[in-house]
């Protein structure tokens, strides 16, 4: 078991990384299916080498069940969903509204957990999750809006929320009998083929894009996926999905830090006070005694 410091280190480390997402898709000048396809075609590529010159890693999707093999096709398609289901959300509401809403996991991982993975949290670790909650909407509330258009975009956005904490319990289901190199390749090649399919029925060009946008498809590669949502594929071993979502409701502060240096935005007051609300609600979350995500040694899962 690795320790407490180490895991989490690397989950701040993920968080960070995968906080780039929306400063590289602002960046990309791509349809929504585009951007997500290239992010996850561009991930395989890299993982393909550790795969190929791994005996044991070719070796570990050889000898998969053909419900291991389900439930890693599964994954992919929840990750393709949620891509195309965030990003059009953007097409009708706000980007900071869509990003609160998006984030919202721990929503969706607390029920999870509970009735999947049989997790309980202490009462503090609760009240920690709903503190973060609360300065995420405090970050987000000056830009909702309130129209049948907005809404609907809020919506997609919700739903993007719930997919993305179904594709990390399935990996919190799959990881602890596969290594991170095969659980991950499966996922983002069965993605990449899902969102190729919509690009195809969106009728779109796979190659007519200028230089900077094929810069910013390979940063959200390997910067957002494979140092972020790759090392959160590999915590999947030791550290629940509901860890996992509290964290990433850190994503928005790097994203309003880097986005404050590269687009020179300012951070008002509120989001300020929101961002400090989050950091409160993380580190009571996180300083309570740690929550392991149930064994399941035997392959039985209540998924």
């Amino acid at each position: 078991m690795k320790s407490r410091i180490f895991l989490y280190s690397a989950l701040f480390f993920g968080v960070f990384s995968l906080s780039t997402s929306a400063i590289f898709v602002k960046l990309a000048n791509a349809p929504s299916g585009i951007t997500a396809f290239y992010r996850l075609f561009f991930a395989a590529l890299l993982l393909l080498p550790a795969f190929l010159f791994s005996k044991k890693n070719r070796q570990a999707l050889l000898y998969l069940s053909l419900k291991q093999w389900g439930w890693g096709l599964l994954s992919g398609l929840f990750l393709a969903v949620h891509y195309v289901l965030w990003f059009e959300s953007l097409r009708y509401t706000s980007v900071a509204s869509s990003t609160v809403i998006v984030t919202l996991q721990p929503l969706f991982s607390l029920a999870g957990g509970y009735f999947l993975f049989k997790e309980r949290l202490s009462q503090g670790a609760i009240v920690g999750c709903l503190i973060a909650i609360t300065g995420y909407f405090i970050i987000g509330w000056g830009d909702f809006q309130i129209s049948g258009t907005a809404l609907f975009g809020d919506l997609l956005a919700f739903l993007a929320a719930g997919l993305i904490t179904a594709y990390f319990f399935t990996g919190q289901f799959l990881r602890k009998n596969l290594s991170v190199i095969p659980y991950s390749l499966l996922g983002y090649v069965s993605s990449a083929l899902f969102l190729a399919s919509y690009a195809v029925s969106q009728q779109v060009s796979f190659v007519d894009y200028p230089l900077p946008t094929w810069g910013a498809f390979i940063g959200l590669a390997l910067i957002a996926t494979i140092l972020g949502q790759l090392i959160f594929n590999w915590l999947l071993k030791w550290v629940s999905t509901t860890v996992i979502s509290m964290a990433i409701l850190g994503e928005v502060i790097g994203t309003c830090m880097l986005a404050y240096f590269i687009f020179n935005e300012t951070i008002s007051l509120q989001q300020g006070i929101g961002i400090g609300t989050v950091l409160a609600g993380l580190a009571l979350f996180l300083l309570q005694p740690p929550q392991a995500p149930v064994p399941r040694s035997d392959n039985k899962s209540a998924i």
